[in-house]
């Protein structure tokens, strides 16, 4: 391929900082519709020695290449080259107006050596990791606090190498907490696409702090057997378009998340404006989507259109406890085809731990003016688990057009309590709770 056309596929020309993208439905046509430009500066990772055999080091000739690539950043941004090889690294750093190409057939490849991980500060929404407490490996490709960040190639691969990361897990044999493949934080104008991912540690994507991310034609795959592994995690986001892709993992295959208990009420960042479509979905002992259960920070105004659900324990999930805080609401779901999972649709208001014994015991979360909307299955487990909280009941919840073929021998299609909504033409027939028709907006059709 040319270094012209791979500038050209290297998308840079972004929505400004401070755009509003009108309603979450529209964020994918909004920022699908960036520009075409070239960064003006190009080098490749062999310009700094790499060695691209699989077996050599390559962590100090990407942080060199990058901090090259820094004295760019005011004069239109560059790219930084990775051609056809297998290129051993441990974590390292992006920088502004930067684009990481990845050319086909070429690898990066995680080293399984936590000595060539940094170690870093649990994230602040958080106050700890999800793994244990205390500190927390850095993600293998990082970007902190940056603006105009492309991670993409013409069918690249990153290959975390998670066996031996999962293994430790299992054995809890962790010294920190385990990295995620890339991470965004605090970042502005993101793009990734065209490229393959593999094996993550524990997220193969995350955004956090993040706004106006745009993640579209990526495989991510994992064995159904990693433990806890997810596919791409909007988390305390804003203006998020994941679509055209395939996600194959442990555990969640998209999660939106945004913060734990009174770490993430206290830091008060939602994830809001999300619009997934065009999916492919598999999470083998967790959910296709879900939502939470780490959802202090509130999550609202996501938009699902267009999914193909698949080999899940759950197909959609909306999860929380009490002392959660927060809020799951305005969420929009439509267009679903389900196959060969467990329960359809899951609404856990007891799900999750805490982080520590700080948490406010009064701080109940709000589930509420959820909408499913022409969802199809076939080979399903259980229709539907919605249990709210007594406390604080899910509302407004509406269910149409929905038609989900049973596997033979299911005795109980819906099991319901402390949730309020509506229904028409769902099969089978849901809970009473669901059968409401009244003109109240905090249980009713209104809110559709």
């Amino acid at each position: 391929m040319s270094v012209a056309i791979i500038l050209i596929l290297a998308l840079t020309s972004l929505i400004p900082v401070n755009a509003k993208v009108d309603g979450a439905g529209k964020i994918c046509d909004e920022l699908s519709r960036r520009s075409l430009s070239t960064r003006p500066h190009s080098v490749s990772i062999t310009d700094f020695g790499a060695v691209g055999d699989g077996r050599t080091l390559n962590t100090l000739a990407f942080q060199n290449a990058v901090f090259y690539l820094m004295s760019f950043a005011d004069k239109g941004g560059a790219q930084l080259y990775v051609p056809p090889g297998r290129w051993l690294t441990g974590s390292f750093s992006l920088t502004n107006h930067l684009t990481l190409f990845l050319e086909n057939g070429a690898v990066i490849v995680a080293s399984q050596d936590p000595s060539h991980w940094e170690v870093v500060d649990p994230l602040p929404s958080y106050g700890r990791g999800l793994d244990l407490p205390g500190k927390r490996y850095k993600s293998l490709i990082n970007a902190n606090m940056l603006h105009d960040v492309v991670v993409t190639g013409d069918n690249g691969t990153i290959d975390g190498q998670g066996l031996v990361w999962w293994d430790r897990f299992t054995s809890h044999s962790l010294k920190y907490n385990r990295p995620h493949l890339i991470e965004f934080i605090l970042s502005e104008n993101v793009i990734v696409s065209n490229l393959t991912f593999l094996n993550a540690p524990a997220h193969t994507i995350h955004s956090i702090y993040s706004s106006h991310v745009y993640i579209h034609k990526i495989l991510a795959h994992s064995s159904p057997e990693s433990p806890y592994t997810i596919g791409i995690v909007p988390d305390s986001s804003d203006n998020v378009c994941i679509q055209n892709s395939t996600i194959n993992v442990g555990y969640d295959a998209i999660s939106l998340k945004s913060g734990w208990d009174e770490y993430g009420i206290a830091y008060s960042r939602p994830t809001e404006n999300v619009h997934i479509r065009n999916v492919y979905l598999r999470g083998a002992s967790g959910s296709s989507i879900s939502f939470g259960s780490e959802m202090s920070g509130g999550i609202s105004d996501v938009v699902v259109d267009n999914a193909f659900l698949h080999n899940s324990l759950t197909g959609i999930a909306f999860r929380t406890t009490k002392s959660r805080g927060g809020y799951i609401k305005e969420i929009d779901i439509s267009n679903i085809d389900m196959s060969r999972i467990g329960t359809a649709i899951v609404a856990n208001g007891s799900f999750g731990s805490h982080p520590d014994d700080k948490y406010d015991a009064n701080a109940l979360p709000l589930v509420s003016h959820i909408r499913l909307n022409k969802i199809s299955g076939v080979n399903i487990g259980v229709a539907g688990k919605l249990v709210g909280i007594k406390e604080s009941p899910f509302t407004s919840v509406a269910l149409w057009n929905v038609s989900l073929s049973m596997n033979s021998g299911c005795s109980v299609s819906w099991q319901c309590s402390y949730v309020y909504g509506s229904s028409e033409s769902v099969i089978p027939e849901p809970c009473p709770e669901l059968k409401r028709d009244d003109d109240d907006d905090a249980y009713g059709r209104a809110a559709v």
